[in-house]
């Protein structure tokens, strides 16, 4: 992979509606400017809401295909492909780094939306190798932090950590033209503060958060991947948000980065 002259920092997307994939607003706008400010990373590692397992698996395949894992959308979105190649060897790099979590290779899934949609416009040139990790759900949250915390020398390889899903996501109750819920605001803010003060335990026991994190948080697979994320940094890592709204009443777009 070859290394960078500093280390790389981890970032969390929240990516929303796929349509953000193809359109020019003030979200697709954070990711692109968000990007430019980041050294070329040597490759991305990717944790998405959109790829569940029943255990840590690695992509390695030298082309993943873009999977469009949704419905109902403009044609104009399926027609999107994201040919960023692979890193076949890099999974055995994070089976070396996870033990004794154990992982394993996959060369069936490639990118779903939760990855491309964020990178075609954070870096659409399609020209870092991009390998997805999924989420173990016989994990408990705790897990899924440490393993975010084995992962960290990735960053001194080159390697971009990215998590994306939504702090706050809750599509049953979604209003597409209303103002955030208070409860969404409430926890989409208290996110944030637990975030800028370090404080990561009060995050991974998110089931302990009240109402507000029980409605936020109603399928956990969306906030899942900020676990990994916030296991990757470093005590010296300090956070900036770059998107920071939370949209269609009840699905935060809050983004950060940290290195």
């Amino acid at each position: 992979m070859g290394r960078t002259k500093s280390s790389m920092p981890v970032m969390f997307v929240g990516h929303g509606n796929p349509l953000n994939a193809i359109e020019d607003n003030e979200f697709s706008a954070a990711w692109k400017k968000m990007a430019a400010a980041v050294p070329k990373p040597a490759a991305i590692l990717a944790v998405s809401a959109h790829w569940e397992a029943r255990g840590s698996f690695v992509t390695a395949m030298t082309a993943p295909r873009t999977i469009h894992d949704f419905y109902g959308f403009p044609e104009e979105l399926y027609q999107v492909k994201y040919q960023a190649p692979g890193a076949p060897a890099m999974w055995e790099r994070i089976r070396d780094l996870a033990a004794p979590v154990r992982t394993k290779p996959d060369r069936a899934w490639g990118l779903d939306h939760g990855t491309w949609s964020v990178l075609v416009q954070m870096f659409p040139k399609a020209d870092i190798p991009v390998v997805q990790l999924s989420i173990d759900r016989t994990a408990d949250p705790a897990g899924l932090y440490d393993l975010g915390q084995r992962l960290r020398p990735l960053r001194d390889e080159g390697i971009l950590i990215l998590g994306s899903g939504n702090v706050v996501h809750n599509l049953r109750l979604i209003d597409w033209d209303g103002p955030p819920f208070p409860w969404a605001t409430e926890f989409d803010e208290a996110v944030k503060k637990a975030i800028l003060s370090g404080r990561h335990k009060d995050l991974v026991r998110f089931d302990s958060l009240g109402d507000a994190a029980a409605l936020s948080i109603n399928s956990e697979e969306h906030y899942l991947p900020l676990l990994y994320v916030l296991g990757g940094m470093t005590p010296d890592d300090r956070p900036a948000f770059y998107a920071e709204k939370v949209w269609g009443g009840s699905v935060s777009m809050r983004s950060f980065i940290a290195g």
